[in-house]
């Protein structure tokens, strides 16, 4: 396996962790609506309240704000607060955002509020019975509502739509139908093309028009809720478990990762498209030469979207700039290459490879059983790092595809048949659940899984 350069080997901080949940711990404790709402996130979602979690509000003082920076949080100057209030951000880790404020009447460090993210605060607050007002304007960037207050502390929902801030945004009175038409814009684009370089260019111009128009960040967020939603229309895990979490007016906002696979002619222009977004790439995945198949991850940080950007590879092409070097088009397929001639390219036709979303792993396992959504083996079992599949979603192939797989010989006739009667394996969801703040993958076990979900196996191995 081939090493990522040093600065993304991502360590792991259960000091800094211990000190969010140990805070979040007595916070709960002293709100019985919150302790209620933990109890039925882990029964109904199989997620845990960590995993919503956007913000803290924290007690200010000098104890605090010298243990924040021992732990290897870090201030954020340009982020707009309210007044006095000092924003902090741990960049090595997945952990909640801090806000330290001074003058309040609990102890130094204690949550003063807490505040977890949904798609839309009034899907919450219907939910839960909450007759409250929503602060900003419909659609704008940064909206928030104060559900629950007890004792000098508070609970918060927020929406972010490509925003940094705690301060809710007024926008101009246009603002909200320019969002739409830009939502508008987004969905209904052409997906289906014969040439899918054609198809990646039309993209990208695409991309790039609506940031012109609505800004980087906010356009990031417009697209992929767009393609969760694309990726979910035939991924019935997805559906169910999106379900459940309406149960409780979330939305899809405990994402963890989105994973696109391209074939290799077109995997310049699909990170041109991401970097359009506002990604920038972090650690390369290989898998070995015996896979054919590594990944680039990239990050958009001010939506805290995470992306795996699958594409076969040969070993001589792994210590570059996978983000960035053309790569030859080449006869033979792998794992990644048959699933995007099977189907399509992720970002056109074909949709998600997958999305992973953050729970109680064993919680979810059992509770999506129950739904008849099984999980295949699991590829990480760690302490901090916990990961499986769904078995994948099996999808119809075009006969036009099979003809051209078949006739080029990268397919034989026996799995053309198969294809032509069972269908290839499309979609999956990941059930992953972290630890320690780590915020990176198991470089060691992506071979198998890969392997294991390769269309020409036929089934998913258990």
């Amino acid at each position: 396996m081939t090493q990522a350069p040093e600065r993304w080997e991502w360590r792991r901080y259960p000091e800094a962790e211990t000190l969010v949940v140990d805070r979040v711990t007595r916070f709960v404790q002293a709100m019985p609506q919150v302790q209620a709402l933990q109890a039925a996130l882990l029964a109904r979602t199989s997620s845990r309240l960590v995993d919503w979690l956007d913000h803290l509000v924290l007690a200010g003082g000098d104890v605090p704000r010298g243990q924040l920076a021992d732990l290897g949080f870090e201030m954020e100057d340009d982020v707009p607060t309210g007044a006095g209030d000092t924003a902090y951000h741990h960049p090595g880790a997945i952990l909640p955002r801090l806000v330290l404020r001074p003058g309040t009447a609990m102890a130094p460090g204690e949550v003063v509020a807490a505040a977890i993210q949904v798609e839309n605060a009034h899907h919450f607050l219907m939910t839960h019975h909450v007759a409250t007002s929503i602060e900003g304007t419909p659609l704008s960037p940064y909206r928030r509502a104060r559900v629950w207050q007890a004792d000098g502390r508070e609970f918060l929902v927020v929406e972010r739509r490509g925003h940094r801030g705690f301060v809710p945004l007024d926008m101009p009175p246009d603002y909200a139908q320019r969002y739409l038409r830009a939502v508008e814009r987004w969905a209904t684009r052409p997906r289906r093309f014969d040439d899918a370089r054609e198809g990646m260019a039309h993209t990208l111009k695409l991309a790039q028009s609506l940031v012109s128009e609505m800004g980087t960040d906010t356009t990031a967020r417009i697209a992929f809720e767009a393609e969760r939603a694309y990726w979910q229309r035939r991924n019935r895990a997805g559906q169910v478990q999106k379900a459940r979490q309406e149960t409780l007016g979330l939305g899809w906002a405990n994402h963890d990762h989105h994973t696109f696979r391209s074939s290799r002619d077109v995997f310049a222009l699909l990170v041109q498209i991401l970097e359009t977004f506002g990604f920038y790439p972090r650690e390369r995945f290989y898998a070995g030469a015996e896979a054919g198949w590594g990944a680039q991850v990239m990050e958009q940080p001010v939506c805290r979207l995470a992306v795996f950007a699958d594409v076969d590879l040969s070993p001589d092409e792994v210590d570059g700039d996978l983000a960035h070097q053309p790569l030859s088009v080449r006869r033979e397929l792998s794992t990644v290459g048959l699933w995007c001639a099977l189907h399509g390219e992720s970002m056109l036709d074909a949709g998600l490879h997958h999305l992973a979303g953050r729970f109680d792993f064993d919680t979810a396992t059992d509770a999506l059983a129950e739904w008849g959504v099984k999980m295949m083996r699991p590829f990480s079992e760690f302490s901090y790092l916990r990961q499986a599949f769904t078995q994948g979603e099996r999808w119809e192939v075009a006969p036009e595809r099979l003809e051209r797989l078949a006739a080029a010989g990268q397919i034989d006739e026996a799995q053309r048949a198969r294809f032509a009667e069972k269908g290839a394996v499309g979609s999956h969801v990941e059930n992953i659940q972290r630890g320690e703040g780590f915020k990176g993958f198991n470089q060691q076990t992506v071979s198998d899984i890969i392997r294991r979900t390769d269309p020409r196996t036929g089934f998913d191995a258990a």
